[in-house]
This record gives structure tokens, C-alpha cells and sequence, in this order.
């Protein structure tokens, strides 16, 4: 994976004013456009599509400083119909406009070029099992929120707290299949996983495929797949927002699984009175490679 992942920043290198055709591509690695985005974006630290802006803004900041060109001509090569679109993305990435810093000759944000490598430390333990699952259902009460990396996520509290204690309890009674208990369930995920786009996130519990729901209740359909199930233990949420970060950068390069589209499910097996420390599990749908 670190080597695709290498060729894929030297193809979008070699085509910087074009759109890169990550599924062909993806393909032709053995891997899928989901796997992909998906890995970029964790070990990057930004999605793919935002570090090919910035990078076409650094080449572009170049011709600007220079002057050779009318704004127009440099809109145009790299990839933009107007001076207007132009001017958006350039400003987005360097903070100013294109006329600004061709007048001023700043200020410059540059986007060096991503290489990716693989540095075994072994300081994470993963606690992981494989899981064969038929098909399931997700049941609950589930909203839009924002994505957050790190730390809890005010969003996701409202929700939860909204709830009045005795749907917590009449939720926990419905749950009849594992992942057992009550479940944070995370779907419609942007397979790029900027911070800030939004997701559906379901407070409930699994069910059987025949286990009749609730009509109040929100429904996700889990078709039967694989699941990598991933357990941390410690302070919450930081060492199971670090093991869910270690899938990316430590467990996936290193093993013979990717990423298929589908919801990601935490259970919580067990908490401090507080919660400020719990056993988690991960669940993450996954595919053979």
C-alpha cells in the first residue's frame, strides 16, 4: 500500500492541471478507490482532492510570481475556465489573492510533494480479530454531524444526551446479534474523510435480519461481509481515536485486508464511572486484498 500510494503522488505530479482517474488507477493496483482515499487521507492528514489543490496552487504561485502570463493564461494551464475560480483556490491555499502577490511577492503557503513510508515502531499493540457476519441491521436514532479527528465531538454528545435514559435501556433490550450493546455507528462517511464534512451518526443497536423494528426508529441495512474488530483500553476518547489511527498507519499496510464501504461501529464494552477511561471495540467492514 505505501507503494501505491507513492505511485499515486507521482501520477498526480505528472498530471497536475488534469483530473487524475483514482478508480483506473486503483484498479490497476489491485486496490479500490474507496482503500485508497481512504489511506491517503489518514496517513496524509488531508484528503487526497485537497492535496492536489494545494499542489496546483504551489506550481501556479510560481508562474503568478513571475509575470510572464496574464492571470487568464495561468487560470486556464492549470485547469480552471476563469480568473474567478482561479482566484478562489489560489486564495483558499496561500491566504491572498493572485494580483496581491504578484504585486507583493507573497505570501506563499507551498505544498511540498508527499512521500509516503513505513516506519515499524511496534509501540501500539493491536488487539484484532477477523469476523465473518451475515446479514445484519443497524437500528436507532440517527442525525447529521460533523466529522471530528480529534477529541469528543460536542455534536454527537447533543444527540446522545437529547435521549431520555429509558430509550438507552429499551434500545440495549432490542439488541440480539453482536456487536452486542448499545453501538456509535458512523456511516455515509466521505471516503476522502475531510474533518468538517458531515456523516450519519446512529446511536443504537445491531438486530438480526428477521428481528421486526420499531417504526420510530432509524434503520441501516448491512449487507454480510468481513469485519476487522479492533480493541483498545485506556483513556477515552484518546487511545481508541489513536487505535482507530493505527488501523490506518500500522495494521492495513502491513496485512492482507482493505477497506470496503459500509459503516464503522465502536461498541463500548466498558467504562469508568466518569468515562474517563473504557474498552472499545472498532469495527471496520473489510475485504481480502
Amino acid at each position: 500500500m505505501i507503494s501505491t500510494l507513492n505511485r499515486l503522488v507521482d501520477l498526480v505530479e505528472e498530471h497536475l492541471v488534469e483530473d487524475v482517474d483514482v478508480d483506473t488507477f486503483a484498479k490497476m493496483c489491485g486496490t479500490t478507490e474507496y482503500h485508497l482515499r481512504r489511506m491517503f487521507s489518514s496517513l496524509a492528514g488531508m484528503p487526497l482532492s485537497e492535496y492536489v489543490r494545494r499542489r496546483r496552487m504551489t506550481v501556479a504561485a510560481s508562474d503568478v510570481v513571475r509575470g510572464e502570463s496574464d492571470l487568464l493564461s495561468i487560470a486556464v494551464r492549470h485547469g480552471y475556465g476563469s480568473t474567478e475560480a482561479f482566484g478562489r483556490a489560489f486564495r483558499a491555499v496561500h491566504g491572498a489573492a493572485p494580483g496581491d502577490v504578484r504585486r507583493d511577492g507573497g505570501p506563499l503557503r507551498s505544498q511540498p510533494q508527499i512521500r509516503f513510508r513505513l516506519t515499524v515502531e511496534g509501540g501500539l499493540p493491536m488487539h484484532t480479530r477477523i469476523v465473518d457476519r451475515q446479514a445484519f441491521r443497524l437500528v436507532g436514532h440517527a442525525a447529521r454531524v460533523p466529522l471530528i479527528h480529534h477529541g469528543v465531538n460536542p455534536h454527537i454528545q447533543r444527540h446522545i444526551a437529547a435521549l431520555p435514559a429509558a430509550e438507552h435501556l429499551r434500545l440495549k433490550a432490542l439488541s440480539d446479534t453482536e456487536p452486542a450493546g448499545l453501538l456509535a455507528v458512523s456511516d455515509d462517511l466521505d471516503p476522502d474523510f475531510p474533518e468538517g464534512t458531515e456523516l450519519t451518526q446512529l446511536h443504537g443497536v445491531a438486530i438480526g435480519g428477521d428481528t421486526p423494528v420499531p417504526a420510530d426508529l432509524d434503520t441501516i441495512e448491512v449487507p454480510a461481509g468481513r469485519w476487522a474488530v479492533f480493541r483498545s483500553s485506556g483513556p477515552y476518547p484518546q487511545t481508541f481515536q489513536t487505535t482507530w489511527a493505527a488501523t490506518a498507519t500500522e495494521w492495513f499496510p502491513s496485512n492482507p485486508w482493505r477497506l470496503r464501504p459500509g459503516p464503522a461501529l465502536t461498541a463500548i464494552l466498558a467504562h469508568a464511572a466518569d468515562f474517563r477511561t473504557a474498552t472499545c471495540e472498532l469495527w471496520l467492514p473489510v475485504e481480502p486484498v
